[in-house]
């Protein structure tokens, strides 16, 4: 293996070729892969550029994900018979991130907010349910991709035939709510139940969106057909960043491999003030999404934003 040493240039191996080699496998996750989708450039600042470009402030609505992620995975760590709503506060002050709010009163709005959320959510829970995983890591190969990624949550339940069905569930805490089409058009859920199945040898077609301030659970029955067309799709997408990566590493002007997409994005981009399109972007408080989340009015537009 060797690495391309001129300045500017992607530090990306480079494996020498040999007759009768296998093509190496791209090592993705699926938030690899969407943020290519996304935009090539904003993928070449985060994975490709070395060392990575400095980044913006911190995201609350990025802080308060993690918060109530993490509360719910240390809630299915404890023993049955200790999950009771009385735990909660004590689980959500141990994982809360802080950072990116606008001041202690908005922080606070958003950590009663997040609390109110799980008691409900949870409510609705057996505390004796047992997932089959929980932030579990699941893996798979193909042709092209060496492909892992964690699941929030991946359950077992029983099939209209009377198999057992594993299923894929993503916690989400944003203002937009979800809804089937979320569910059905996500990649990243789809390539979790392509990993999920090839881990644990069950059938996996069932991916669900559960948004937690609403309750809503958004969900999509996938055949094997459907999961096959996300795989190819992944597996196309890859095909274009290693395409690009080798014409920067062959000397290729790193902004013409890795263009912009702009877009409404381009607002909530880490890397906005050293992008030439995105930094003509309206910039966006880093408290922005959250004070949209928390505003009581129903009817009032949410600010749109990564969840």
């Amino acid at each position: 293996m060797r690495r391309s040493s001129s300045t500017g240039r992607s530090a990306v191996p480079e494996q020498l070729g040999f007759p009768g080699m296998p093509q190496r496998l791209f090592v993705c996750t699926p938030s690899k892969l969407g943020t290519y989708t996304d935009c090539p450039r904003r993928y070449r600042y985060a994975y490709v550029d070395r060392p990575t470009p400095p980044k913006g402030p911190p995201w609350a609505h990025n802080s308060l994900g993690a918060s109530v992620h993490t509360a719910l995975k240390n809630w299915f760590d404890l023993p049955a018979d200790r999950r009771r709503p009385g735990v909660l506060p004590t689980l959500l002050k141990a994982t809360w991130v802080r950072e990116g709010y606008r001041d202690v009163e908005q922080e606070r709005a958003a950590w009663r907010a997040a609390l109110a959320w799980l008691d409900g959510y949870l409510a609705g829970l057996d505390p004796a349910f047992e997932p089959v995983g929980v932030e579990r890591v699941v893996a798979a190969r193909t042709a092209v991709l060496a492909l892992s990624g964690r699941a929030d949550r991946i359950d077992a339940r029983v099939g209209p035939d009377g198999r057992r069905e594993l299923v894929i569930v993503d916690y989400k805490t944003g203002r937009g709510g979800a809804d089937p089409d979320d569910a059905r058009g996500s990649q990243a859920l789809a390539l979790y139940a392509f990993a999920a199945e090839k881990v644990f040898h069950a059938p996996c077609h069932r991916v669900e969106l559960h948004h937690l301030p609403t309750g809503v659970v958004a969900a999509h029955e996938h055949t094997d057909e459907s999961l096959a067309r996300q795989v190819r799709r992944a597996e196309e997408t890859a095909a274009d960043i290693m395409a690009a990566e080798a014409a920067v590493t062959e000397g290729a002007d790193p902004d013409t491999a890795f263009p912009t997409t702009p877009g409404r994005l381009c607002s909530w981009c880490d890397f906005r003030a050293i992008c030439p399109a995105g930094s003509s972007a309206e910039p966006k408080p880093p408290w922005s999404a959250v004070e949209s989340t928390l505003r009581p009015d129903p009817s009032s537009r949410p600010t749109p934003a990564p969840d």
